[in-house]
């Protein structure tokens, strides 16, 4: 399995078989929960083996370049993307970071879960304990760093310098992993776009380009002045925790008021005596948030976002949905940085058509 393709048609179960087989002999194996690649860099590279979509792969679209990946049952490049980029840079790298590969993170990070368990009772190495930082590839784009509840500047300052830039997210493995081994951690794009959509595609050469800078970084790792990042809990609102906006009664108001999110009074918000049904968009919501609230289904309850627009008004809605999915989702599926990826991004709008207004 050396193309990206072979990571993409394989169910989670059989995909997982084939780490094993691929790793065997240097792995912690949990079944169906997750698998763990023993390394010699100080640093442990994680993804997740899941996706949200209902079929597995069995066609593959592409650009004539082959450059761009798409399929009508949805691609999976999250996480597929992660999962072959541990592989490659696994291959690549001198001196092999430690894997961990989960099962089941789009519901609720059960083989994240899992692995603390394991690594509470003692049944996982003690050289866990060395590592000096967690690099997950499991975002979105092109150069986006997630960083959650993890507040190390010195370890932002140092991602920063590899060409990343802060972003904002809910919820990925690295949420538990990191604060269980007491480790910094980050979240990388790994070239999908429009995820957990059937119009999500997948760029080779945005995953490519992170791959090489997750090379350096455990090349960097391996340096005897190179420091131990510390996980250090962020503080949302005089709490500490909450693991994303998904406990909004930890953020201070300021917060969302410096990121733009409208305080609209003046709009009724939901009837607390006539909430809106489980998975149901509420009739009062204005019509130009309807498909922006849709969307955020997948990732919250209608309770949660209920709370969410009775605290900070209706603009939360459309600044939650930005952050997740990036300001251009609908319209120009995120516009071209650089000339060379002009014709990438118009095939891509071909292929999608006029299903997407």
């Amino acid at each position: 399995m050396n193309r990206l393709e072979d990571f993409l048609k394989p169910t989670q179960k059989e995909l997982f078989s084939r780490l094993c087989r691929m790793f065997k002999g240097s792995t912690v194996v949990s079944k169906g929960e997750f698998i763990l690649v023993k390394g010699e860099a100080p640093v442990m590279l994680l993804a997740h083996l899941d996706t949200v979509h209902k079929e597995p792969v069995n066609q593959i679209c592409k650009t004539q370049n082959g450059n761009i990946l798409m399929s009508p049952q949805g691609i999976g490049g999250d996480d597929r993307c992660g999962v072959y980029a541990l592989v490659t840079a696994y291959r690549i790298a001198e001196q092999k970071p430690w894997l961990l590969f989960t099962c089941d993170e789009e519901i609720g990070g059960r083989g994240a879960e899992a692995f603390v368990l394991a690594h509470q009772t003692g049944q996982l190495p003690k050289e866990l304990d060395d590592l000096k930082m967690l690099v997950e590839i499991d975002r979105k784009g092109r150069t986006d760093a997630v960083y959650y509840d993890c507040e190390n500047e010195e370890f932002e300052e140092y991602i920063t310098s590899k060409g990343f830039e802060t972003e904002w997210g809910s919820f990925s493995d690295i949420s538990v992993v990191a604060p269980e081994l007491g480790v910094a951690a980050v979240n990388l794009s790994s070239g999908y776009y429009n995820a957990h959509t059937l119009h999500e595609y997948i760029n080779r050469k945005h995953l490519n380009a992170t791959v090489k800078k997750v090379v350096e970084m455990i090349a960097d790792s391996c340096k005897p002045d190179f420091p131990k990042y510390e996980y250090i809990e962020r503080v949302w609102g005089g709490v500490r925790g909450g693991s994303g906006w998904l406990y909004d009664d930890m953020y201070d108001l300021s917060y969302w008021r410096d990121r733009g999110a409208v305080q609209r009074r003046d709009v009724p918000l939901a009837d607390k005596d006539h909430p809106p049904a489980e998975g149901e968009v509420p009739g009062n919501l204005p019509s130009e948030l309807v498909d922006d609230y849709f969307d955020l289904l997948d990732y919250y309850s209608s309770h949660e976002l209920e709370q969410l627009r009775a605290k900070y008004g209706d603009g939360i809605i459309q600044l939650m949905h930005e952050e997740e999915f990036g300001p251009d989702y609908r319209s120009d599926y995120d516009a071209p940085e650089d000339e060379d990826d002009e014709e990438d991004q118009m095939a891509v709008r071909e292929i999608v058509g006029a299903k997407v207004s």
